[in-house]
This record gives structure tokens, sequence and C-alpha cells, in this order.
């Protein structure tokens, strides 16, 4: 037989591939990247490409390291994407290649060789490469520092992106993986090499989570290694055993119960480390102590020491990037670098459930942080019980004079603030407003004073709560006069944050208020005015129709409508004056109407112009950002809620019919999110508008509930729906050619109702029951599909007019088809008792009829039935039958 040859390079493809590696990681600009990546990827499509690139990776010794692993990066990439079609001669040749060289003598390509192999593993698992084990096994027994190196670095990729792979049965193998790799892993955590000691914990660390049986089984020896590196020399190795306590106590407190009183002396003392990043990972230990709900008395013992620390630890670092521009003051412009990408979030209808990402960039968790955080949970822990401990540590940073202690004061003002909700009936006497020459204290005392107002807006009813919600109050509105772009900042977001805790007990203050906001409005930079108008937003959100007045429409308007004036259609500082509005018209109501002409018009200019220059947008004078349609959609539905039917003098002689039949088909799905509500809010106030092209709107909106629900169309369907449902009960039998199909598509959503989100399943519960309320006897004969998740659904949805549209349809179906709802009649009877009450006596009149249909339609079975139900059911139900 004759022996596999081994495959082997041309000398011209490795030479070409090889300057093409050069050329790509070269620093000169007179290189044209986007051409080599085109000559790269036109390479990758012959079988052997990947082969040449594990050639280059480990064989080209005496080439340039930056080479090698560019190759080896390279590689690692295209595996991700054509490993599992690749040839399995290639397959194996790029294995083989790989092992010999996890224990090459230099370090980087060592890392780059561990990076692919983890990657091979992430793909095909260890049983797919039974090579792989032994040979690591061999690397970390041979007491050669490169080959250890290799291996346990290798080791350290797979535990950290597919931990469990190591935890699974392998055919071939008597035991797990993990049984193999965990009594090596010990060892090295008393090795003389640093670089393994921390590989080697980092990867125990990564089972903490998952806890495997060999972990579990193996704790005191995992716990007797974490308390020899506990003092180690080098700080990432400090930091790992910080990590592994945080991690046992959030998964495991059990495990370190019996040496608990150690474990929380050596944080203590780590939380001191001069390495920065240590003493934050062992901070992080003291919220986690409290979350474990581990014994409090050893806590409240180790306090006093406990508070000065983080007390200390709370001052501003000096490299703490927060000090950057902390003198600007308000006379110098913003330059464009200077504005935080904002993000609008479209309008949506329902259950506000939909998990925002919040945009971290701008907020780096730090050890100040982590420590007012541990100092808030500790607060809430012990009350005012740790004021005797703290107050003369923050009375004394408080009275610190002198230029030098200004971070000092800042840390006791930022502890007031930390401490607010556990210590506020012990600390709300000493409010008061820090007038310091420093910025940072005066921004962070705006902060301090927002976190009390919560909570003095529930003492608001005796004398004293409601002087210092006066005294909060005015202190805010004073710093948002402050001369400094830092303070105007965090008084104004404060402010936004007292205006929400306060709502209505905002009216008797509300001309200052407005007088205040109009004043920063008139002198803020272009950054800082983003937020006041969020702050007139929150506002007009919170007092409502309480802000329809003409001294207080006298304050507030003509600034605003100078500023509108003022900017162009294309300019981006219209975006938070367009939300703004949108707040203002909804709050208003018809009390817009004097504005609502120019606002609206200037919607539909930019819609226009927007969409113009979507296609043209040379002809269109701007390019093209989707943002001005939402933001403009978003207003005019705005005005739609505010005005009412008083919207109508406003659209009837304009195209925004077609300019919404456009938005509804945008490929963006934020732009159909905002056009579908506008669609909704148009069908509540002026359904007669629509009606010319109501057969597209209805066909437009039904698909977007039978498309492929990933995140960002959720809330597109979720408006679509909404939508459908506030047409269907106005117009009602014009909807029909569209029931089949919505109502499919509906009883689709609400069986996988956990793959969905809150909002959009009660949505379609609702549409569902308003269709069935129009045409049951197209849904009728379906419902033996949904019928459980639709009831499940109703059971959650709130007592309104929307829910009573829904049981009106739930009553129709089953008096179409009674035998369709047996199977589910204890879902129906659970629903029926999820109201409070049913105030519309029609539905009331349904539900009993029903009810009393099935208890005739059972006859000894009825009983049969209540028995399955929770007794508070029972008794809701005993009002129809």
């Amino acid at each position: 037989m004759a022996a596999t040859t081994v495959w082997q390079p041309r000398d011209d493809g490795l030479a070409e591939i090889f300057t093409l590696l050069e050329q790509q990681i070269s620093p000169s600009s007179a290189v044209d990247k986007s051409q080599i990546w085109k000559q790269l990827e036109h390479f990758s499509q012959f079988p052997d490409f990947n082969n040449y690139l594990v050639f280059i990776l480990v064989r080209a010794e005496g080439k340039p390291i930056g080479i090698r692993q560019a190759a080896g990066l390279l590689l690692k990439n295209n595996l991700k994407r054509v490993w599992i079609s690749m040839a399995q001669e290639n397959q194996k040749y790029i294995k083989s290649e790989l092992l010999p060289c996890l224990g090459a003598v230099d370090r980087h390509i060592r890392t780059t060789v561990g990076t692919i192999i983890s990657e091979v593993v992430n793909i095909e698992g260890v049983s797919g490469w039974l090579e792989l084990l032994p040979a690591l096994v061999s690397c970390l027994d041979s007491n050669d520092l490169n080959h250890m190196d290799g291996a346990m670095d290798a080791l350290s990729k797979i535990c950290e992106d597919i931990p469990q792979v190591l935890d699974s049965e392998v055919p071939g193998l008597a035991e797990r993986p993990i049984n193999i790799f965990l009594p090596r892993l010990y060892q090295f955590f008393q090795s003389p090499h640093a670089s393994l000691r921390k590989l080697a914990l980092g990867c125990v660390n990564q089972y903490v989570i998952i806890m495997p049986a060999a972990l579990y089984n193996s704790m005191d020896k995992y716990l007797q290694g974490l308390f020899v590196l506990a003092n180690d020399p080098v700080a990432e190795v400090r930091k790992l055993v910080c990590a592994a306590f945080v991690h046992l106590t959030e998964v495991l407190p059990s495990s370190i119960e019996p040496h608990l009183r150690n474990v929380m002396e050596y944080m203590l003392q780590v939380n001191k480390d001069p390495d920065e990043e240590v003493a934050l990972e062992a901070c992080e230990f003291w919220s986690a102590y409290c979350d474990a709900q581990l014994p409090t008395e050893n806590l409240k013992e180790f306090l006093p020491r406990l508070i000065p620390v983080l007390l200390s630890n709370m001052a501003y670092a000096d490299d703490d990037e927060s000090l950057l521009d902390a003198e600007e003051d308000e006379s110098q412009p913003d330059r464009d670098q200077d504005l935080k990408p904002r993000f609008h979030t479209s309008r949506l209808h329902g259950s506000e459930d939909f998990d925002d990402d919040d945009d971290d960039s701008f907020n780096v968790w730090n050890l100040r942080k982590c420590s007012a955080a541990a100092i808030d949970v500790l607060s809430n822990v012990f009350g005012d019980e740790i004021l005797p401990a703290l107050m003369p540590l923050i009375q004394a940073k408080l009275s610190a004079s002198g230029d030098e202690a200004w971070k000092e004061r800042e840390a006791a003002v930022l502890t007031l603030g930390a401490i607010a909700e556990g210590c506020f009936n012990g600390l709300y006497p000493l409010l008061s407003e820090a007038n310091d020459k420093f910025p940072l204290i005066r921004s962070i005392s705006c902060w301090t004073l927002s976190r009390f107002g919560k909570y003095l807006i529930q003492e608001i009813g005796n004398p004293k709560g409601y002087e210092q919600f006066e005294k909060v109050l005015m202190g805010l509105l004073r710093r948002l006069l402050d001369s400094n772009k830092r303070v105007q900042e965090a008084a104004c977001s404060a402010f936004a944050t007292v205006e929400e805790d306060a709502a209505e007990e905002l009216v008797p203050h509300l001309e200052v208020i407005l007088q205040h906001l109009m004043c920063a409005f008139g002198k803020y930079q272009r950054r800082n005015l983003r937020i006041v108008y969020d702050a007139i937003g929150t506002l007009a959100d919170s007092v409502r129709e309480e802000l329809n007045k003409p001294a207080y429409l006298e304050i507030l308007m003509p600034p605003l409508v100078a500023k509108w004036q003022q900017l162009s259609n294309s300019d981006k500082d219209l975006f938070p004056l367009l939300e703004c509005f949108t707040s203002i018209s909804q709050a208003l109501g018809v009390g817009f109407a004097p504005f609502a002409q120019p606002v609206f018009q200037r919607c539909m200019d930019i819609i226009q112009l927007q969409l113009l220059a979507k296609v043209d947008p040379a002809s269109a004078g701007a390019q093209y950002d989707r943002e001005f349609i939402v933001c403009s959609l978003d207003l005019l539905s705005g005005l739609a809620e505010g005005l009412g039917s008083g919207i109508e003098s406003l659209i009837s002689p304009s195209n925004l019919r077609d300019l919404l039949l456009k938005c509804c088909m945008d490929e963006a799905s934020d732009v159909r999110q905002s056009a579908f509500a506008l669609m909704g809010d148009l069908a509540r106030v002026y359904p007669a508008y629509l009606q010319p092209r109501m057969v597209e709107f209805l066909e437009i909106a039904s698909q977007q509930l039978s498309a492929n629900l990933i995140r960002e169309n959720l809330s597109v369907a979720n408006n679509a729906c909404w939508a459908i449902g506030e047409l269907a009960v106005k117009v009602r039998q014009e909807v029909s050619p569209i029931v089949t199909n919505v109502a499919s598509s509906l009883g689709l959503i609400l069986q996988h109702g956990e793959a969905v989100n809150k909002s959009l399943v009660e949505n379609s519960a609702i549409t569902l029951g308003r269709l069935a309320w129009i045409r049951p006897d197209l849904v009728a004969p379906h419902m033996e599909h949904f019928m459980k998740p639709w009831c499940l659904a109703l059971s959650m949805v709130r007592d309104d007019i929307e829910k009573e549209d829904a049981f009106r349809g739930l009553c129709a179906v089953v008096k179409v088809n009674p035998s369709g709802g047996v199977s589910s009649l204890v879902f129906i009877c659970k629903a029926i008792a999820s109201w409070h009450e049913i105030r519309s006596e029609d539905v009331n009149n349904e539900v009993s009829q029903v009810l009393n249909g099935y208890k005739q339609l059972l006859g000894n079975s009825w009983a049969e039935c209540l028995s399955a139900l929770e007794p508070p059911v029972k008794e809701r139900l005993a009002r129809y039958v």
C-alpha cells in the first residue's frame, strides 16, 4: 500500500501569499489595503489556501513574526466560515501542523496557535480531535516552560470560550477531560512562573459559574490554592484570587462559610491594594456578600474598618477621565466632537418592556463607582445603623477646607447620595446644597439631591417634608444656571430624575421651574441644550394638561419656536427639539392647536426632504439620515394624540397618507416602527383619512406579523399589530380580507410568547380579540390552535377598554364554536377571573352567557372543571354563574 503523500506548498504560491500578508500589515499609507484584502479573498477560493496559511505560521522560521501571526489570525477567521465544508485531508494537515507548535520558542506564535486550536474545538468539540488532549497533557507534564505555557494558553482560551466542552463525556475517554486537567491546574498554582500561575487560576475560575462535579468535589483543594496565591507578588494573580472569592460568594456561598472570617479579612486588606484593578475586584465582594444573604452580624463587625476604606476609595483618582474639562466654562462653544452620539427611541405602543441596550461607552466602571455601589448596598442592609460609623467621617471630609482637600469634600457628598435610599430617615434633616468653588463638588451635589428627591416626595404630606422638597427643588433649579458646563449637565439630568419621581407634585412650582428651564435654554451651549430639551419634555410628560395655561405657555413656547425657526431642515440639532415638541403636544392636547400648523408642515417637509435625499442627495441638498424621518413621524403621532379629531384640518389637504405608506414599507425597522405607530394613532382619531388606501395599509401591516421576528422586528410587529386592532374597531367589516391571515400569525406569536416580549403578546391578544369580535365566523374555526395561549395572555392584560374589546371577541368565537373551547375551558375561566371588575354591562352579560352556556353543555362535568381551579378563581367566577 502506497504511503499517503504529505501536502507541500508550491514555492510561487507561498511567495505570493507571503507578499500579500507583508503588505497587509505594512503601516505604509501608500498600500491599498482594500485591494490586498480582495486578493486574499480571491485566494481563499482555493481548497488548500488555509494549508498555506498554517504553513507560514508554523514553518516560516526566520521570517518576520508579524507576518506569521497575520497568517495565523487570517487562518482562524477563515476556519470559522469554512471548517465544516473543508476536505478532511486539509483538516488533518492543519491539525497535525498546529500541535507540535504548542511549544514554539516565540510566545506570539504559541498564543496564535492556541487561538486557532480553541476555534477548532469550538467548531467540532474535543471528540473530533482525539490527538489534542494527549498533546496538551504531554506539554503540561513536560517541565519545559515553552511547552507548558503554550498548552496552558490554549487551555485557557478553551476554558474561557467553551468551558462546557471539557466537562462532557468524550467517546474513548474513561473520564471527562476536566477530571484530567483540574489536578494539573491546581499544581500550577504553585509554579515559580507567574504566567503559569495566572493562566491556571484563570482556567479554574471559568468553571465556578457552571460548577462541574470535579470542581465541587475538590473545593477544599481549590480554596487551599486560593489562600496560597492570596498574597502573590503579581497583581494580575491577586485580582484573579479576588474574582474567585466573589464568584464563589455569588454561586456557592456555602463553600466559603467555613472560612468566612479569613476571606473577609483578606478582602478588606486587598480593598486597599496599591493596584486599582485588584482593589476594584475586591470591592465587588461586599455587594456579592449582601446579595448572597450571608450572616449580616459578621459583616456588621467589619463595618468600622470597612467603611473608611470604601470612603477613601470614593475620592477621584488623579487619572480619572472625569477630571478632564471639569473646569470648562459655559462661554466656550462646544465642538462637534464634544457631542455624544444620541439615540432616539422610536415610538412604541404597549408595555415598555423592550430592553434598550444602554450605551455604557461613556460610563467606565471603576473603584470609585464600585465603592459607592458597595456603600449603597450596605446602607440598604443596615439602614441608619451604619451612620455612627459613617457620619463622623463624612462630617470631617465635608469640613475639610482648602483647595487641596476638594476631592475629600466631593467624596463625602457622593457618599451622602449613595446612602440616600438606605439611610433616608437619618439623613434628610441634614440635606443642603453644596455651594463649593470646585465644579465637580457642585455637580455631585446635584446627583445627591436627586437621590433624596424620591424619598422626600413620600414625606411631602408633612410640613417638614414639604419644606425639604422645596429646598431640593430650588437647589437644583439654582444649579441649572451654573456657569460651569459639567454642573449644568449634572443639574439638568438630576432635575429630570426629580421630575419623573415628583410628577404632579411639581404643579404648584411650574412657573418658577419654567423660568429656570427657559433661562438655561437661553444660555446653554449645544451639548447641554439637548439635556434641557429632555428636561422640558420630561416636565410635560409629568404634569400633562396642567401645562396648558396661558401664563406657562408664554414662558415656554416663544424661545422654543424661535429655535425651531432658526434651525434648517437638515440640522441634527432638530432631533431633540422634535422629541421635546412631541411631549409638549401630547401634554397640551388641543392647547397645542395654535402651534400645530407650522409644526405639522415642518414635519412633512423634513420627511419629503429625507425621502428625496435617500435616492438623490445632490438635488435634496442633504445627506439621508433616517432619524429625521423617525423623529418627524413620532411628532406627528404626538400631534394626533394631542389634537384628536382636531388634526383633520391639518392632514386632509396634505399628502401624508402617501408618505406614510412609503414609510410603512421602508427597509429600516425604526422607520417602519414609527410609521405603524402613526398609522394606529390616525386610525383612532381620523380613520376616514386612511380609507382611500386602507387595503394597502392593512396588507403591509399584516406582513409585519409573519416576518422574521428577530429583535429589531419585534417592535415593528408590535406597532403594526396594535394599528390593525385600532383600525379594526373603527372600520369594522373592511378588515375582513386580512382577518384569516392575521389571526393565524397572531396565533403563532401567542403560541411562542416566550420567544417575543410582553408588549407584543398583549397587543396580539387584544388585536386577535378585536378581529374575533368583528368576524367571529373567520376566527372561530381555528380557535383550538391558540385558545390556551390567548387566554393566558388576556389574563395578563390590565382592565381597560382594549381588554373589553378582546373579551367581546373571545365570547363571540365561543358562541360560534363552543366545542372548540372545551379543551381550554380552565384557561377561559382563568382569563375571565383576571378581571377586577367588568365595567361594560354588555361585556359582563356576554361573559355570563358563555360560562352558563358551558355549564349547561358540560352537565355533570362542569363541577369537575371547577375543581381544577384555585379558590380565588372560583370566587371571582361566582359573580357570573
